[in-house]
């Protein structure tokens, strides 16, 4: 493994680390995320991160995460993972409105970045 891969799996995996303390029923926005996980500014990185997931990983709530609307974010590349993740969501009881939107004010995940803790790096 390359310099730069193995730089990518640290950070994925301190992204990871962030996204399984998710709640249950709440969500958080890529940028959250990325904060979180002292990557500011670098939202798209998650994003990434959380494509690499292999689908069957069941430890990473992926779904969790969502964009800054609120939204799932759509995409062509994640073969219908987009309506698994909104199903995924329902089931926890994240409702959607009419727009297809989450309300972030009652369903935002809600902690600091003292408070979060990290695997240590495989």
């Amino acid at each position: 493994m390359g310099q730069e891969e193995a730089e990518a799996d640290r950070l994925y995996h301190r992204i990871y680390g962030v996204v399984r303390q998710i709640p249950q029923g709440q969500v958080a926005t890529y940028g959250q995320v990325a904060e979180l996980a002292g990557l500011i500014g670098q939202p798209r990185l998650v994003g990434y991160a959380l494509y690499r997931l292999p689908p069957d990983q069941e430890d990473v709530p992926w779904q969790r995460v969502v964009n800054a609307k609120g939204e799932i974010s759509h995409s062509l590349r994640r073969h219908g993972s987009d309506y698994r993740q909104r199903s995924l969501l329902e089931v926890e009881g994240v409702e959607f409105d009419q727009r297809e939107r989450i309300d972030l004010k009652r369903y935002r995940w809600q902690t600091c970045r003292s408070l979060i803790s990290y695997d240590p790096a495989p």
